[in-house]
């Protein structure tokens, strides 16, 4: 097994300014584009008016974003998670590492906007093209994920059992993603991936009773009914 770097994130060098630039670019049409979806919807909003709103030109938006889609779904995650891998300490678990990280950069999503994390999780249930899109995005991430288990394990990044892990990772982390959007984001997303977590970890079976409390407590809540009393001995 080949261990974990132990770099900081202070060791990291600071983007220059043609990177800051082109950050603070992709940031301005993605606000631009949440914005017109909140107003009129993700099909009436074109990318025309993306590009008026964000003040730069439409091949300016193609440039960044191949298409409508990548705009709502792309974030700058993906690089980070490996980085924050790689400086995990090196005696700890693989499962622990990954289990870490991917928690981390759920909080950090959902903390910098969560109304934001809430409009991507719903276009990604209700529309299909944000939907496929999204299954071309996670396949590009698992490819990446394969690279960071076989740096961890030493093992071979093609390797069908490394194959199959990393992207039940990334499907467990697209599961939890819709269940929280189509459960109208109700609880804790982190709490949800935790517990899809659980499942690749341990299977069905583990804390099976567990999982039932929670999609109860969910349907109760939905539902507006008052918590259950105890018995009286």
């Amino acid at each position: 097994m080949t261990a974990a770097r132990t770099s900081s994130p202070a060791d990291r060098p600071r983007l220059g300014l043609r990177e800051r630039k082109k950050l603070k670019t992709r940031e301005a049409i993605r606000t631009a584009t949440y914005a017109l979806i909140r107003e009129q919807g993700y099909d009436a909003t074109t990318i025309d008016q993306i590009a008026e709103r964000a003040e730069v030109s439409p091949s300016t938006v193609f440039r960044y974003f191949p298409a409508k889609e990548d705009i709502v779904l792309t974030d700058e995650y993906d690089q980070v998670l490996l980085e924050e891998l790689r400086v995990r300490p090196a005696d700890e678990p693989w499962t622990e590492s990954i289990r870490q990280v991917m928690l981390a950069a759920a909080r950090t999503g959902v903390e910098d906007d969560v109304e934001v994390a809430r409009l991507r999780t719903d276009l990604l249930v209700r529309v299909p093209a944000v939907r496929s899109r999204m299954m071309e995005s996670m396949s590009v991430t698992g490819r990446l994920l394969c690279g960071a288990i076989a740096e961890r394990t030493g093992r071979d990044p093609e390797s069908l059992e490394v194959r199959v892990h990393a992207m039940s990772l990334i499907g467990g982390l697209m599961e939890a993603s819709m269940y929280w959007a189509e459960n109208g984001h109700r609880g804790d997303f982190p709490a949800l991936l935790d517990r899809a977590l659980d499942v690749l970890a341990h299977g069905l079976e583990h804390d099976r009773e567990h999982g039932h409390e929670h999609d109860r407590e969910s349907r109760r809540k939905s539902r507006g009914e008052p918590a259950p009393g105890r018995e009286n001995p």
